[in-house]
């Protein structure tokens, strides 16, 4: 589509992100597999959907956001050894599942799709990409038509830190120091952990040297002064990095639970799974310490409001998720036309969504994410995908705005991780915090055990910062497991700083500490106390 017919553009966005999960001495935990359920049903039918359009040469944009986090487990070869042990334990079962539903030829017929897919992944995993999903992501970037981008170390909920500018400097300056690692390249943008804003955090993303941000729509609905284009327009920052504001028109068709489109009724139910529906002892060899949990395995479609489900039927699904596509296109066509009427621009609509959502919440959703990026090279519409440098590259005239506090969690602020479930982790993490810059500044010239014990510390307040364990704590999701994280690592913390600070380091105890936690390995905890973090990213990577 020519530009001159263009009226407005659609910027898309994933969010992938996991927390760090590892456990070397454990054969089995259960909450690794978080891990394996986001390759097996997001990551690879994702990069599947890119790669099949790139080789079809169909002109589409999105972008996506890679936390350094999950980064680091993608290139883990402990995990990746463990994950396709995971895949083939599926792989059996569904072998399993072929014989037990063979005289059921519904249930066989959707046993027979899984036992597909299994291997369809098992082959696109190890002789496709190589075993290497960072090598697959990174050639899609090198296409330009998926760009990407970073996400703070660790994924701390940042304005709760606001008063810990060393821990802010090191999460974002490790998350552009991770991205160079990975990709041999400065990520342009930062997906802010949550899309937690505070103000003042637009400085530390340009000490960075990072160029734009995402906020909530209201970020920009109650900055100062409001903008004159909505959130339709991205806007400069007082301190320069370019902000885009979430649409929430788009947000409500995707994500709502009520109105968006994975309720459908054709779709497949999440939560029917044969996990919890088979025989305990039957399943037993295929659950993570026998625990029941979600196989991967679902028979039934969401079919209403009832318990009495019916069976899953793929052919219709995927009918259904071509509908919604153009649905959404159609959707979206009458939005930038009305934006750009009412407000005489081309409107950038930022529809972002979690990366997850497509694949293991939404089984069809990478099938619909194809249907929409195919639609609008197939059809004429008068709108186009863009990426957000593809936006700054040609739009060098914006509105300048301070944003205001926000998040996308409930209630649009701070609540969900400020809340009387995990608002005691502040106290310890604030002092925590307070500590690392004090070691960080008084062993300035550390070698052997101590360097490797002042590093250690900080992977350990790292992963303790982590948005994801307040969030479960809120949420009731893994609460005890996340409480159990957090304690473990600030724990952890504390332990290996009383012995710096007597000067009686065990090294048997780093050690296995430097074993169980082994991420960011070319970390340097002198950085931690840098007075500005874009002039440390390539030491904090070891580059």
């Amino acid at each position: 589509m020519s530009r001159s017919r263009t009226e407005g553009y659609l910027l898309l966005l994933l969010h992938a992100h996991l927390p760090y999960i590892r456990y070397p001495e454990h054969e089995q935990h259960l909450e690794e597999v978080w891990l394996h359920e986001a390759i097996i049903e997001s990551y690879i039918p994702l990069l599947n959907v890119f790669e099949d359009l790139l080789n079809d040469k169909t002109d589409f944009r999105i972008t996506l956001s890679l936390t350094p986090s999950l980064l680091e487990m993608l290139s883990d070869k402990l995990l990746m050894t463990r994950f396709q042990e995971y895949l083939d334990s599926r792989i059996e079962l569904a072998e399993r599942e072929l014989s037990r539903t063979r005289s059921e030829p519904g249930l066989g017929r959707l046993a027979e799709m899984y036992h597909k897919g299994f291997l369809t992944t098992k082959s696109l995993f190890e002789d496709t990409y190589q075993k290497d999903l960072i090598s697959a992501f990174r050639s899609i970037y090198q296409s330009g038509k998926v760009e990407l981008i970073t996400s703070a170390a660790t994924h701390a909920y940042l304005p709760l830190h606001i008063s810990e500018p060393d821990s802010i400097r090191t999460q974002i300056a490790l998350g552009v120091s991770t991205f160079r690692q990975y990709f041999d390249a400065k990520p342009a943008g930062i997906w802010l952990p949550e899309c937690g804003y505070a103000p003042g955090l637009d400085e530390k993303v340009k000490d960075a040297g990072i160029n734009y941000f995402f906020l909530e729509s209201h970020g920009l609905l109650n900055a100062s002064p409001i903008p004159k284009k909505s959130i339709y327009r991205p806007v400069r920052t007082p301190s320069g990095p370019i902000a885009f504001g979430r649409d929430t028109e788009s947000a409500k068709q995707v994500w709502s639970s009520r109105y968006g489109y994975p309720g459908d009724v054709e779709y497949r139910d999440f939560y029917r799974d044969i996990g919890f529906d088979l025989d305990h002892e039957y399943l037993k060899p295929y659950l993570p310490g026998g625990t029941r949990t979600f196989t991967g395995m679902k028979y039934f479609r969401i079919t209403g409001r009832t318990d009495n489900k019916e069976l899953y039927d793929r052919e219709q699904g995927l009918r259904k998720a071509a509908l919604h596509a153009e649905h959404f296109m159609q959707e979206r066509e009458q939005q930038i036309r009305f934006l750009r009427e009412r407000l005489n621009i081309r409107p950038v609509i930022t529809a972002a969504y979690d990366a997850e959502l497509f694949g293991h919440w939404w089984y069809e959703g990478p099938e619909w994410l194809r249907f929409v990026l195919r639609n609008l090279s197939l059809q004429k519409r008068s709108f186009r995908f863009i990426t957000p440098s593809e936006f700054c590259a040609g739009n060098s005239v914006l509105e300048t705005v301070t944003p205001s506090a926000s998040s996308w969690g409930k209630g649009g602020y701070s609540a969900v991780w400020l809340d009387p479930s995990n608002s005691w982790v502040y106290r310890h993490l604030k002092k925590a915090s307070g500590k690392m810059t004090e070691l960080s500044r008084q062993h300035q010239k550390a070698t052997g055990l101590m360097e490797r014990a002042l590093n250690q510390a900080l992977r350990e307040l790292l992963i303790a910062q982590a948005s994801d364990w307040p969030f479960m704590m809120k949420m009731g999701s893994a609460s005890q497991f996340a409480e159990a994280k957090f304690r473990q690592h600030i724990s952890n913390f504390f332990m290996l700083s009383g012995d710096i600070h007597l000067g009686k380091l065990r090294e048997v105890l780093v050690e296995s500490l430097e074993n169980k936690t082994c991420i960011f390995r070319n970390i340097d905890f002198r950085t931690y106390a840098a007075k500005r973090a874009v002039l440390q990213t390539d030491k904090i990577s070891g580059r």
